[in-house]
């Protein structure tokens, strides 16, 4: 199983920009160390909590700064953006960082993000996300003349083509045929991993997901896989959770539940988003429960991976028993403020050093 992390990012809002990009990329950079796999940035244009607008951006400072770890965009929300202008800053990318790109896309999932580029509309926003994709992957596949037809962008470059020069020629990745993509969901019964796992994509289960809607992933997962004619392994399928390790389960329970913790001011400020937007069906265990009913703490326990190294372990197995055989674990990335910083870092020591090989172990078996 690999290990990695997600990083939306989410900060509170005063905190000075410059200071959480350094400490989101300290955080990759030790990531790195202690023999993460990967490590996932989400991409948000309108929001200061979320402050990281270009992935590849705050990516590509780190590639020297790391050895291995492998680099995700977690997504590119394709709706927004022109699908030439994407397939060359990605395929630059991957030959900057000689391979080591995942090319995680999406349709956005920020509402204010979807008015400032007018997709608020659902089924408009997954059309031209899926246009996006087919776009980019014929502009990778083939050299110039390029004439590809479409109803939100019309490709056509063939008058400025000179071959013996180079121009008119849009970049292939490093990788061949290209990076590997990943779709992310987390609405029951997703039908973006359907999708993903028809298209050969990798799915990935948003952390804030609870375990019923995780497993609802699995299922989706295998309808895709059995249009596709393929195995559903569950190998390219990762899924997200916060994760606090600390060394006894009252400590740890201290630790998530106060609030003055990162963990408590996440799922505070989710939900708080998620109700302006009357979408919080995707965070209640219970899809019938009133909002009313629903507090911060019932959300940690719901969806939060605590404990001590033991305790973690056995959730962790529990866990993937229960929703399905995901081979990729991400830990959700918290904001460092205060104390914080100290109980992330251990959280992800722990689970790196001692967790994680006991769960493998036992995957193993």
């Amino acid at each position: 199983m690999k290990l990695g992390m997600f990083a939306m990012p989410l900060h509170p809002p005063g905190r000075p920009m410059a200071e959480t990009l350094e400490e989101d990329a300290d955080k990759v950079v030790y990531a790195d160390q202690l023999g993460f796999d990967e490590f996932w940035v989400g991409e948000h244009m309108s929001c200061t909590t979320e402050p990281i607008s270009a992935p590849l951006m705050f990516l590509a400072s780190l590639i020297h700064r790391t050895r291995r770890i492998k680099f995700g965009t977690g997504v590119i929300a394709l709706p927004n953006h022109h699908p030439a202008v994407v397939a060359a800053e990605v395929a630059q990318f991957d030959h900057l960082s000689r391979g080591r790109l995942m090319f995680g896309i999406g349709p956005g999932g920020l509402a204010s993000d979807m008015e400032l580029f007018k997709v608020l509309d659902g089924e408009y926003r997954n059309e031209r996300m899926m246009e996006a994709i087919d776009t980019i992957l014929q502009l990778w596949r083939q050299d110039p003349p390029y004439e590809i037809p479409g109803k939100h962008w019309q490709i056509s470059l063939k008058d400025m083509v000179i071959p013996e020069l180079g121009v008119g020629y849009i970049p292939k990745p490093y990788q061949r045929p290209h990076p590997e993509i990943t779709m992310t969901a987390m609405s029951p019964y997703s039908g973006s991993v359907k999708v993903a796992a028809q298209r050969g994509f990798g799915p990935m289960s948003a952390n804030f997901c609870p375990e019923y809607v995780v497993k609802s992933h699995w299922q989706k997962y295998q309808e895709g896989c059995e249009l596709a004619k393929r195995a559903a392994t569950g190998e390219d399928w990762r899924v997200s959770r916060n994760i606090l390790i600390a060394p006894t389960d009252a400590e740890a329970r201290d630790r998530v539940m106060n609030p003055e913790g990162s963990n408590y001011y996440y799922f505070d400020y989710l939900w708080r988003v998620l109700k302006s937007a009357n979408y919080t069906a995707v965070m209640k265990a219970d899809p019938k429960q009133a909002d009313e009913s629903v507090t911060v703490e019932s959300l940690i326990e719901s969806m939060v991976v605590y404990g001590s190294p033991q305790t973690v372990t056995d959730k962790l197995l529990s866990f993937r028993e229960n929703v399905g055989p995901f081979h990729g674990l991400l830990m959700a990335s918290m904001d460092g403020a205060g104390a914080n910083r100290a109980w992330e870092w251990e959280t992800m020591s722990r689970l790196a050093s001692e967790v994680m090989p006991a769960v493998r172990k036992a995957i193993a078996r």
